[in-house]
């Protein structure tokens, strides 16, 4: 059996912008991996609210950068074979002032802490998939003021997450080719938006590690 870890923000938790809770288990993007890859896979969701990739959140806590839990997260569920990585559209927030280039080298940090890991198999690294976050469409939205001048940025997020892929060597998704972020708050995924991603994701994953067995 294969293990996939995916570690991600509010999108990978199952946040929907709709009733602002959680979609059922079911629905989820991860669960719709989980289904398409079959038992041969073991897949671990590991979403946070408000994760960013390497930053702490001055307003919501130290605790929402994805750089603090990481190892801890990674030891947790070892051996892992591949960790699907999507982060960034949090790194966006106006609070931070960063731009598309600095989050891009913020999740070629998380990368590279993967790949000098000893926590895949037979204390190897975990292979990484990186995924280039949806670009954000939050003009006139209720995050508006939050994640201001956040749309224009993330659009470029996928051209520069592909140079990180690049140049780390590992496996590379841009999601904005799959789906588009929801309408609704202009940054979390609509319930149509799920099946495709998951469907996409899935067949990365395969591409990374073909022919698992039982």
């Amino acid at each position: 059996m294969k293990t996939v870890l995916c570690y991600g923000d509010s999108n990978t938790w199952g946040y929907n912008p709709q009733s602002q809770d959680r979609y059922p288990l079911e629905a989820r993007w991860v669960s719709v991996l989980a289904r398409a890859l079959g038992p041969e896979y073991l897949v671990i969701p590991e979403g946070l609210n408000g994760r960013t990739t390497v930053w702490p959140d001055p307003v919501e806590g130290e605790h929402k950068s994805g750089k603090t839990y990481l190892i801890p997260c990674l030891e947790s569920h070892y051996p892992l074979d591949l960790v699907v990585l999507m982060l960034g559209t949090n790194d966006l927030k106006h609070r931070f002032g960063l731009s598309a280039g600095d989050i891009a080298y913020a999740a070629a940090t998380l990368v590279g802490m993967i790949q000098s890991s000893a926590f895949g198999p037979a204390g190897a690294a975990p292979k990484v998939l990186l995924i280039a976050p949806p670009p954000t469409y939050v003009d006139g939205t209720m995050f508006a003021d939050m994640f201001a001048g956040a749309d224009e940025k993330s659009a470029d997020l996928g051209k520069r997450y592909s140079l990180v892929a690049q140049e780390n060597g590992c496996a590379f998704l841009d999601a904005g080719q799959v789906i588009q972020s929801g309408r609704l708050d202009g940054i979390h995924f609509a319930a149509d938006a799920l099946p495709r991603l998951g469907a996409a994701v899935a067949a990365a994953v395969k591409q990374v590690l073909p022919g698992a067995r039982g």
